[in-house]
């Protein structure tokens, strides 16, 4: 198993041409306990200053609710956060016997996976429907090589594009479109698997690369899909790489749809025209023998 160590620093600033009232904000940027991920230290600033108040939302995830008291010109959110990464790179996962081949029913715990089976784009049900008939068999199928393959065939078969703009793609639009961003395939994934019928949650969070000691200067934030398997648990699917398993993802929030996972979510009252966004994320390791997070910026 490879332990590593990363400090990871995530900055976000509006700048807006006027002062503006900021009305209260919701922040997921505290990583999630569990799934070869553990969090020994995380901190959270805002300017201008500001009420933080510490939630949990339906999913799980810590929430920070931000609440402003004056107008202001800008508006910058800083998150550190120190942990440990101890994902295996090839990954044994434990499935029940009943759920190794699909198709199967998740028996006792149908009625809470149910949100997360049903499809949340229902008009785009038809076309992967239709997409999915060369999957449809009399004979049973192994379980994840049928989810990889699907996982798969999004990574080889569309194209990333880097889109700056709020919002997801329909599944429909992603596939007459031919492309799409991380956060469009995730979703396009999770369709898909909840189309046969199994449990899937969208998931926001970081790509790292475990062996590297700092990030390279577009590290960016990250999405990807997450498949519910009896004893398993929940598995990472990344179908903008194809990759399987949670070996250098970094979790911030799970949710049935895109809206349950942004990072930041809030809004401003006046006249500010269009703000000016920056977003900075670095990481580096940390030294095994100490404590002690890198002077990141």
């Amino acid at each position: 198993m490879i332990s590593n160590k990363f400090c990871i620093y995530h900055e976000t600033s509006y700048t807006y041409a006027h002062p503006v009232q900021i009305f209260p904000h919701e922040i997921r940027l505290r990583p999630r306990d569990g799934s070869g991920l553990d969090v020994f230290s995380f901190d959270l600033t805002v300017e201008p200053d500001a009420e933080i108040r510490w939630l949990e939302d339906p999913f799980g995830n810590r929430v920070a609710r931000i609440l402003f008291a004056d107008l202001a010109d800008r508006l910058v959110i800083k998150a550190q956060s120190e942990l440990v990464l101890n994902a295996e790179p090839w990954p044994v996962f434990d499935i029940a016997p009943h759920a190794q081949e699909w198709p199967f029913d998740y028996r006792k715990d149908t009625l809470q996976l149910t949100p997360f089976i049903e499809p949340v784009f229902k008009a785009s049900k038809p076309i992967l429907e239709a997409r999915l008939q060369g999957v449809r068999s009399d004979a049973p199928l192994d379980t994840l090589t049928l989810l990889q393959d699907l996982n798969r065939q999004i990574s080889q078969h569309f194209i990333y594009q880097v889109r700056d703009t709020e919002g997801t793609q329909t599944p429909t639009q992603t596939l007459v479109r031919g492309m799409g961003t991380c956060r469009d395939f995730a979703v396009l994934f999770a369709e898909y698997a909840r189309t046969l019928g199994f449990a899937a949650r969208l998931v926001s969070g970081y790509l790292i690369d475990p062996e590297a000691a700092f990030s390279e200067p577009d590290a960016s934030t990250h999405a990807w899909s997450e498949v519910y398997l009896p004893n398993a648990g929940w598995i990472a699917f990344d179908p903008t790489h194809g990759r399987m398993g949670s070996y250098g993802l970094v979790a911030l929030a799970v949710g049935r749809k895109m809206d349950n996972i942004s990072p930041i979510t809030g809004a401003i009252g006046g006249p500010s025209g269009e703000p000016v966004m920056t977003v900075k994320i670095t990481y580096g390791t940390m030294a095994a023998s100490t404590n002690d997070a890198l002077a990141l910026p």
